[in-house]
């Protein structure tokens, strides 16, 4: 009997482990994150190209090479009317050199990109240019496609 009662603690202290309270798992499950994280890359992979400048105009092609660029450059765009952008807000060819200067976070060093539809008039491009270099802007650079061989 002395046998019994003895087995009897032992079990009973075996299922006390088993059946009793368990610590707290340390351990960080990472699927979801994981999950979250390419659900993540794959929405910036899509709207990555949308997020360029959005007036659509049709830039001429031409065999310069592509600069590298550091930072987000001013962009300001000339459309077949003739209306000019900057950046996609549409001001009057008298308006550029202010706002120019209420965004331009470097002075006088901004990059700034003009782009020229290539229905658009030669002149009113010419005028945003020195427009922008009278102000005193050094920077000033003409964005085209790169020209395909054919």
């Amino acid at each position: 009997m002395g046998m019994s009662a003895g087995g009897a603690k032992a079990s009973g202290g075996g299922r006390r482990r088993r059946g009793g309270r368990r610590g707290a798992i340390s351990e960080i499950n990472v699927t979801p994150l994981v999950d979250v994280m390419l659900v993540l890359l794959i929405i910036f992979m899509v709207a990555a190209p949308m997020m360029t400048v959005g007036v659509p105009i049709d830039l001429p092609e031409t065999q310069a090479s592509a600069m590298n660029a550091d930072t987000q450059p001013i962009t300001v765009s000339v459309n077949p009317q003739g209306e000019i952008y900057l950046q996609e807000t549409p001001i009057g060819i008298d308006e550029i050199v202010p706002k120019l200067q209420a965004i331009a976070t470097t002075g006088y060093n901004e990059r700034i990109y003009v782009r020229g539809d290539t229905t658009a008039a030669y002149g009113v491009v010419m005028k945003v240019m020195a427009r922008i270099s009278s102000a005193g802007y050094k920077n000033i650079g003409l964005v085209t496609l790169q020209e395909q061989e054919k």
